[in-house]
């Protein structure tokens, strides 16, 4: 009997030892396999992109990019972001320390709401828009043929696409990072005397500053590369509504593949900016986390 034990040992030994094996084994397989994935699905894409940018020289790319159509495309990219971020940003910032730190009646449905975009086809936004502000057959047509205003077809109706399929970013980002800080810290603040918006400012901004960052390259990154819904409010007219990737099209579609690729390897920058600024700020925020 005593004999047993030592050989019911070694049988436990071996049968752990073997366990550990076969996971190592699975964990060494599934890492080759995402890693296959990522090269031929993302990686070589990638690389392709700049291979076929650069194809036919240096000169051509500096061409197909500073090309008056293409610069105006870039400058009516950068003006879309440049107000979409901050109003988004604003409403992302708002609605979650509403949601994270407030109880209130339809709370849940302002939580529907802001995930709307999530669930909706960019291109049925798209045509929303057109049904709500075309001046031919749009439901608000009287009143923006009174007062002159144009926003289908028109820089004004690629932005508003764009803030609507942005909408959720910074607040998705925002709002599980300050439920899972609680209100510990601004109900102190608030006991000694700090007003709400000093306690939003001192306490509560400072403590989701990287998931805020986080959420604003998001935004940044999706209204740089939207095209559904913008392709259907934009009218595709070159010099006034081709935003960058519709212009890429447009370019790949007259069979001017190198300047397609030119152009389209400026999005692929913004991407890789973008990314490598998410990672930070999610390492930052994983680090906030375990500190706190």
């Amino acid at each position: 009997m005593a004999g047993s034990i030592p050989t019911k040992i070694n049988m436990i030994n071996q049968t752990r030892k073997k366990a550990a094996n076969d996971t190592k084994l699975v964990a060494i397989i599934l890492t080759a396999i995402a890693l296959i994935f990522f090269v031929v699905m993302l990686l070589v894409p990638l690389i392709s992109v700049f291979l076929k940018a650069f194809e036919q020289g240096a000169s051509v790319y500096y061409a197909a990019i500073s090309d008056p159509m293409a610069m105006k495309a870039i400058k009516l990219t950068l003006t879309t972001i440049a107000i979409v971020v901050p109003i988004n940003t604003t409403f992302g910032l708002i609605v979650a320390w509403a949601v994270a730190k407030f109880k209130f009646k339809g709370k849940n449905l302002l939580i529907t709401i802001i995930d709307l975009p999530f669930a909706i086809s960019p291109v049925v936004a798209g045509l929303i828009f057109v049904l709500l502000f075309s001046t031919s057959h749009g439901l608000l047509a009287p009143l923006l043929t009174s007062l002159g205003i144009k926003i289908i077809f028109a820089p004004a109706g690629i932005v508003i696409a764009t803030l609507f399929v942005t909408l959720p970013f910074v607040a998705r980002e925002l709002i599980p990072l300050m439920e899972a800080q609680g209100t510990s810290e601004e109900e102190a603040a608030l006991t000694l005397g700090a007003s709400g918006l000093k306690t939003f400012w001192l306490i509560t901004l400072p403590n989701v500053k990287w998931a805020l960052l986080y959420g604003i390259m998001l935004t940044a990154a999706r209204a740089a590369g939207e095209f559904g819904a913008v392709s259907v409010v934009s009218g595709h007219i070159r010099g006034l509504t081709n935003t960058l990737p519709l212009h890429v099209e447009i370019l790949y579609n007259e069979y001017k593949f190198s300047a397609a690729f030119a152009v389209a390897s400026l999005l692929t920058i913004i991407a890789i900016i973008n990314l490598i600024i998410k990672n930070i700020a999610d390492w930052r925020i994983k680090q906030q986390l375990k500190n706190d």
